[in-house]
């Protein structure tokens, strides 16, 4: 009631619905609704529940609660058991109209429930979700999920449904063949449906700003805010170490411009040797807030030596608790990709670099972390000043 004053659509959620007593989650619900709720949510909060019981707890509320006709029921679920999409799907069968879902099924513990999932099920399965329809553009779904990816440095499973790099991909002779002859043989959609691009072009060294620009218009990149003459020249530079470049190539160097912001760390120089004889050993030239420095360190390896120069020209201690490295496309050229998740007196930041040579790219990926823990800082002390007063 407090909520309905100031706005008018008010969600009421009742956490871990599906493991408490029937009656007085009906109760609280319908005093939810008196109250103006116009979204009821019943939460699945530890993914305990299975589809049949979770869908035949909508089922009773509907029917149960008094004045559950004017209101829409939400689901959200968790994947404990791999069933938060299935008991998403369940709810749906039996008149929920909301799921709360992520793009990749992301979210804490063993994550959510999956947006791509859900939607694909819906679009695909019309004869069971007849009355269904989601509002998702679906061609965005692939890019979405490979942006998040970026930001996030969480990658997506080879094997994940829908998005994964083996969504599409078939290995049998027979399921080869079959698909050749007539896609829908064995794929029960199409890699265009989610905003995979099977025309892929590849660019190289002699390809043109336009021909750049236009790529990322036809891939559906938005670069708003991004600096454009920068990018090509990133973009020029990889063109000159490999012979191709492809998609994934372009969508990493626009998404590392795109989160760049007033950067206090910059990476000049960097030199790493190393032998089965000798102790890695880097030098690295910085900038930092505008000025040159120039350090070194050895390590235990390169990627370590690499690291500890660069902390000692930033003149902070963090602590790594996450590396990753991926191919970004195939072949002895291709660019590595680089994930760090650094923490620093209780704030944890990801980084990411990319490069040909992965050394280069492990550093621009700390380099990338460190410039995040230095916005927060400056934001945190920011707001901090703001907050003080009488």
């Amino acid at each position: 009631a407090y909520a309905k004053k100031y706005l008018d659509y008010v969600e009421f959620s009742a956490e871990d619905a599906s493991r408490t007593d029937f009656q007085y989650l009906a109760q609280i619900f319908g005093e939810a609704i008196k109250a103006g709720a116009v979204t009821l949510n019943a939460p699945d909060t530890v993914g305990y529940a299975v589809p049949q019981q979770y869908g035949a707890l909508f089922k009773r509320l509907r029917e149960t609660v008094p004045g559950a006709d004017k209101v829409s029921w939400s689901a959200h679920c968790h994947n404990d058991l791999g069933l938060a999409v299935a008991n998403s799907l369940a709810a749906i069968e039996n008149g929920a109209r909301q799921v709360e879902c992520t793009i990749n099924g992301i979210g804490e513990r063993a994550g959510n429930t999956s947006m791509e999932e859900v939607v694909m099920a819906i679009k695909t399965r019309g004869d069971v979700f007849a009355n269904v329809r989601t509002n998702v553009a679906a061609e965005q779904i692939f890019p979405s999920s490979q942006l998040l990816a970026q930001v996030t440095g969480l990658g997506v499973p080879q094997n994940k449904p829908i998005v994964g790099a083996n969504a599409f991909a078939h290995e049998a002779g027979i399921h080869q063949d079959g698909v050749l002859k007539h896609k829908l043989t064995y794929e029960i959609m199409l890699p265009r449906d989610v905003g995979i691009d099977s025309n892929r072009l590849v660019l190289g060294k002699h390809s043109g700003r336009h021909a750049f620009i236009d790529r990322l218009k036809h891939l559906g990149i938005d670069y708003t805010g991004v600096d454009m003459n920068t990018a090509f020249e990133r973009f020029k530079a990889l063109a000159d170490k490999k012979k191709n470049v492809y998609d994934e190539d372009l969508i990493a160097i626009v998404t590392e411009e795109s989160v760049k912001g007033a950067d206090k760390y910059e990476l000049l120089y960097l030199n790493v040797t190393s032998s089965s004889m000798a102790i890695p050993h880097a030098t690295v030239k910085m900038k930092v807030a505008g000025e040159e420095f120039l350090d070194s360190a050895s390590g235990d390896g390169m990627v370590d030596a690499c690291y500890k120069a660069i902390a000692k020209i930033a003149g902070i201690e963090v602590k790594l608790d996450r590396y990753s490295v991926k191919s970004i496309t195939g072949g002895t050229d291709a660019q590595g990709e680089v994930t760090c998740l650094i923490s620093d007196n209780g704030m944890s930041v990801n980084g990411q670099g990319s490069h040909t040579d992965i050394i280069m790219a492990s550093a621009l990926a700390l380099v990338n972390a460190l410039n995040k823990l230095a916005q927060r800082a400056r934001y945190g002390h920011q707001a901090g000043l703001h907050r003080e007063g009488p």
